[in-house]
């Protein structure tokens, strides 16, 4: 489970570093300033989420696997792929139907986020 997170993660913010590239040098003369700050955001949470990936197989290297890690972790994946997919496919083609799908995105980032607190909170303070 650290691997792939650490990997997913990686590969991730590689990506969001790509698609960021790709926006503000051939985008940004292509979409409006509205979508282009759509474009931004789902660039934004990729980032975040996709070091919160780093930090979850981080956590994993130092207390091992749980379920409740293995939830966050795949929850931050999914909350890329929906929040900052559907944001990247709207700003570029306009199908405002698609920003239905962000939500969805967003509870998983709030899910993982919750997983990795509960976590941490049912851990022995260790002093």
């Amino acid at each position: 489970m650290q691997r792939t997170f650490m990997t997913w993660g990686a590969l991730l913010a590689m990506l969001g570093v790509a698609i960021g590239a790709f926006g503000a040098h051939l985008l940004k003369s292509i979409i409006s300033e509205d979508y282009m700050q759509v474009y931004e955001t789902g660039v934004h949470y990729q980032m975040i989420h996709a070091l919160g990936l780093i930090l979850i197989a981080l956590v994993v290297g130092q207390w091992g696997e749980s379920t409740r890690l293995r939830w966050a972790g795949w929850l931050l994946c999914s909350g890329i792929v929906l929040f900052s997919g559907s944001l990247y496919v709207l700003s570029i083609t306009g199908v405002k139907v698609l920003g239905a799908i962000t939500p969805l995105g967003g509870v998983c980032f709030i899910a993982g986020w919750i997983f990795l607190a509960l976590e941490a909170l049912s851990r022995r303070s260790e002093t």
